[in-house]
């Protein structure tokens, strides 16, 4: 068995399903549209400059959850999937992860986006392991808005991924081939310590640190 994890916004999707799931709350009139944007873009610039700070992007994200109850939060994601994600899971994505079932090896994806948003399109994209920064449920299963543990974000998503392995019994040095599919500089990380890591849909700052490290890459898409 040898380990393949993929990172999810602009690896395995075209787009970033934290930021598209604020866009899709502004356009049904869910949210306050003119500050909702503001703060919701003001994020995303940071991350894709690597200035983000994680605690405080999960903050805004969890406190903007937790002002839904369960039932209609679970009601605007089942929207969410039909009208955002679904339209745009691509076939070569499908095939690149089918290539690795059908290898036997053990699939994650690991994704700084929280576990509320990214578990149905984990599920959708048929991959079982999911680790995402996760959120606080009070007894009735609603988010609180806190965040529990550290984030999945950089540096995170290495923790996070021996943390998993330990618990399957398993540690990163033991499969023979391990792989790691991202498209970010946020991410090098984890992609340095894998046996072959994939700039995939790379960013500028990953395609130039991929390219100095023979490290290979992969457009499932350009967009």
């Amino acid at each position: 068995m040898n380990l393949a994890l993929f990172d999810l916004d602009h690896t395995l999707l075209p787009i970033d399903s934290d930021h598209e799931w604020g866009e899709f709350l502004v356009r049904i009139g869910a949210v306050d549209a003119a500050e909702f944007t503001r703060r919701n873009d003001e994020f995303f610039a940071q991350y894709q400059a690597g200035t983000l700070d994680p605690v405080e992007y999960l903050e805004f994200s969890l406190g903007t959850l937790a002002q839904f109850p369960r039932e209609r939060l679970e009601a605007l994601h089942r929207q969410f999937m039909a009208e955002v994600v679904m339209p745009v899971i691509r076939p070569e994505v499908v095939a690149l992860l089918k290539q690795h079932q059908d290898a036997g090896d053990l699939l994650a994806i690991v994704t700084a986006t929280n576990h509320f948003i990214t578990k149905p399109i984990a599920d959708a994209l048929g991959v079982e392991h999911l680790l995402a920064a996760m959120p606080e449920y009070d007894d009735a299963g609603n988010v609180t808005g806190k965040l529990v543990g550290t984030p999945t974000l950089g540096a995170g998503k290495l923790t996070h991924t021996h943390a998993w392995l330990e618990k399957m019994g398993k540690e990163l040095g033991q499969f023979e081939r391990s792989y790691f599919y991202s498209d970010s500089h946020n991410d090098i990380p984890l992609l340095s310590v894998v046996t072959h890591p994939v700039a995939t849909n790379p960013n500028t700052a990953l395609s130039a640190h991929a390219s100095l490290h023979g490290w290979p890459s992969l457009h499932l898409f350009n967009d």
